[in-house]
């Protein structure tokens, strides 16, 4: 097969790349883990996802977290495997494997923390979003609703990803409400969400606001239709002839969000390794689908 017809599951990692990868998985899910162990699981907080519905099964009949969240995870691994790229539904294997085994044999000798409960979602939020920023920099992540959210997105590409995944953890947090008893568990978990998305986004990004990116390729269909139908951000094309190799090649123009960028970065070397890539770090972007957060 040419390899300008490569479907993106089909662009495979080299191996070295894959064992990082599968290393700092393992490490992102223990810091995940140790921020849920510690922190939320022990105080009543349910922020959103398997582990927080895991936390909620657990206080109502005692189970094991990690082994309710793996099994939560298992049929949605299956599904994942059969629709997702299997690459990536590899990895969160890894890290859903990762998560039971830690959660349940390694870390049930440590202490819980059991005081100011604000101070629970702060450092719980932390450490979860540390975690899990790990995995998704591996083009991985923890398993459960991110993969069911990924699922719903590939049946229905109208609804934001955005907006799935913000749905699916307002469930979980009022079951968890339900199930406690108490409101302020769900103040909590917002608070402890809302940490999260910031770690996450530092981890893979930094703290920059957005990128604005221009690349010159000679697999611009490639590129252009990655960031179009994966990314769903738009591309400028613009045609240009290299001064000293006198090749043609395509200028590519776009703006992304900071969590979007090491993704973009990460396929644009898998598809064209001699690509030329500059990128500006945006304070603002301005235009359709930047007006309101999109």
């Amino acid at each position: 097969m040419d390899r300008k017809e490569w479907p993106f599951d089909m662009i495979r990692l080299k191996a070295p790349v894959l064992l990082r990868d599968i290393l700092l998985t393992v490490v992102g899910t223990a810091i995940y883990a140790l921020g849920v162990y510690i922190f939320t699981a022990p105080n009543q907080i349910a922020p959103g996802g398997v582990s927080g519905l895991a936390t909620v099964i657990n206080f109502l009949t005692g189970a094991p977290i990690g082994l309710v969240t793996a099994a939560i995870n298992l049929p949605l691994l299956i599904l994942g495997w059969i629709y997702l790229g299997k690459t990536f539904i590899l990895k969160t294997m890894i890290s859903v494997l990762s998560f039971a085994l830690i959660y349940d044999h390694v870390y049930c000798y440590l202490p819980s923390y059991s005081g100011s409960t604000l101070l629970a979602a702060v450092f719980g939020g932390v450490l979860i979003g540390v975690g899990v920023g790990i995995t998704f920099y591996c083009e991985g992540s923890t398993g459960g609703l991110d993969i069911a959210n990924l699922l719903v997105k590939k049946k229905y590409p109208r609804f934001k990803i955005s907006t799935l995944v913000l749905a699916s953890d307002i469930v979980v947090i009022i079951l968890a409400m339900i199930a406690y008893r108490n409101f302020d568990s769900a103040m909590y978990a917002m608070i402890s969400m809302y940490v999260q998305s910031k770690l996450i986004d530092l981890v893979l990004c930094g703290t920059e606001n957005g990128k604005m990116v221009m690349l010159v390729t000679r697999f611009g269909k490639e590129v252009s239709d990655f960031v179009m139908h994966e990314l769903e951000r738009g591309v400028t094309k613009i045609p240009s002839i290299g001064a000293y190799s006198n090749t043609e090649n395509e200028t590519l123009l776009c703006a992304v969000r900071q969590n979007e960028y090491h993704r973009l970065k990460r396929v644009v070397h898998k598809i064209d390794p001699d690509a030329f890539v500059i990128v500006v770090s945006a304070t603002e972007v301005v235009g359709y689908g930047f007006q309101s957060g999109g």
